[in-house]
């Protein structure tokens, strides 16, 4: 069974729900006669994917799938071998070749009649790029996405700008980031970006109501604006939101959406922050396991450690929780404080990009909010 996400992914431009101003920056784009390399950047959940996915269908035509290649670069981060897996996509034939994936055309792009749209495949402007612009171009025949590039380090990231300049004639990148300050200079500088905002209430709510007239659910009344709220923004989760309380039948009542958000709140997190602020990093205790004393591990690391392997969390994903509860505002902390606690999270969130031992800088991250919590 598809997930709505899936099914309910946008066909065309007019469908992507994100501000007008940046909707039309896309379409703008993606109609050009030579397309530039680009960054798609803002928060989770806004429609970045969706986005390269129409500009992918627009550019290539009914057979864009088979020319455009995705590297995730989140899973690249830390990940052993890293750097042959990078260096296998940009050269499928191997590193002593001279050809690379961007150097290769596509008979597509001087053919259009060789992939011919299925029933029901329309163009995402409503018409297809060559009625607009004529046969008389070179257009583009191949899209390289890279999804997540602030994730691709500084080490990974001058590759690219070296194809970018010599062989990508027909060519383009697309660049998915939340953070386009991570990317480098020199990639930049060679890309157009676009920023897709959060998605406002409004038209997250909106979507909701589509999707619930077309499963033909009958929703108790406010409970899709609950949704929306709870979504913050991240029109993503607000409709896998909307679907699993569907599919269990709970959309009749506001409190089915409460009791959902309570029990996949992560309230280790605050447990493990509140430790460290009492000045508990390392706490050992003496407890009988199986019949016999063993010496365990508590306070805010034993804590974090129990949390990460219930979870299965990674480093990242812990400080995303702990920025997410410091902003809130459920710990009731004093300015100065909160200010000292951010500005440490940050430094300990750009220690994880360049580390392979996430624990280790998590743990610097606690003995200096217990230094903080002492001043």
């Amino acid at each position: 069974m598809a997930s709505w996400l899936e099914t309910y992914a946008p066909r065309r431009f007019s469908d992507l729900a994100i501000a007008t101003p940046a909707k039309e920056a896309i379409e703008r784009v993606a109609l050009k006669s030579n397309l530039p390399h680009l960054i798609l950047a803002g928060p989770s959940g806004v429609g970045k994917t969706a986005a390269w996915r129409l500009i992918a269908r627009q550019v290539l035509g009914p057979g864009w799938k088979n020319t455009t290649h995705v590297l995730q670069a989140r899973d690249l981060a830390r990940k052993a071998g890293a750097m042959k897996i990078f260096e296998e996509f940009l050269r499928p034939a191997g590193n002593n070749s001279g050809d690379t994936l961007a150097s290769r055309s596509s008979l597509d792009s001087f053919d259009s009649n060789i992939t011919v749209a299925q029933t029901g495949d329309i163009a995402p402007a409503g018409v297809e790029n060559n009625q607009v612009l004529g046969e008389g171009i070179q257009p583009v025949s191949r899209l390289i996405i890279i999804e997540d590039a602030d994730h691709l380090g500084m080490t990974r990231q001058p590759y690219l700008r070296r194809m970018m300049e010599s062989s990508s004639a027909t060519s383009r990148f697309i660049f998915t980031a939340r953070s386009p300050s991570r990317i480098i200079d020199a990639l930049r500088s060679r890309t157009q970006q676009i920023r897709i905002p959060l998605c406002d209430r409004e038209i997250i709510t909106a979507r909701l109501e589509e999707i619930s007239s077309a499963e033909k659910l009958n929703p108790v009344r406010g409970i899709l604006g609950d949704i929306a709220h709870v979504g913050n923004g991240n029109l993503r989760h607000a409709i896998f939101l909307q679907e699993l309380l569907a599919r269990r039948g709970q959309l009749d009542n506001r409190k089915n959406l409460q009791e959902l958000i309570a029990s996949t709140t992560l309230v280790g997190v605050q447990h493990v922050l509140e430790e460290a602020i009492r000045g508990r990093v390392h706490d050992w205790r003496w407890e009988k396991k199986a019949g016999r004393n063993k010496r365990m591990l508590k306070g805010a690391l034993g804590a974090l450690d129990d949390m990460m392997n219930e979870h299965a969390l990674e480093a990242d994903d812990v400080v995303n929780h702990m920025h997410k509860l410091l902003t809130t505002g459920r710990l009731l902390l004093e300015e100065n404080m909160l200010c000292d606690l951010l500005v440490a999270l940050a430094d300990c969130d750009v220690r994880l990009q360049r580390s392979m031992h996430g624990r280790i800088q998590l743990e610097e991250f606690l003995h200096q909010v217990k230094e903080i919590a002492t001043i």
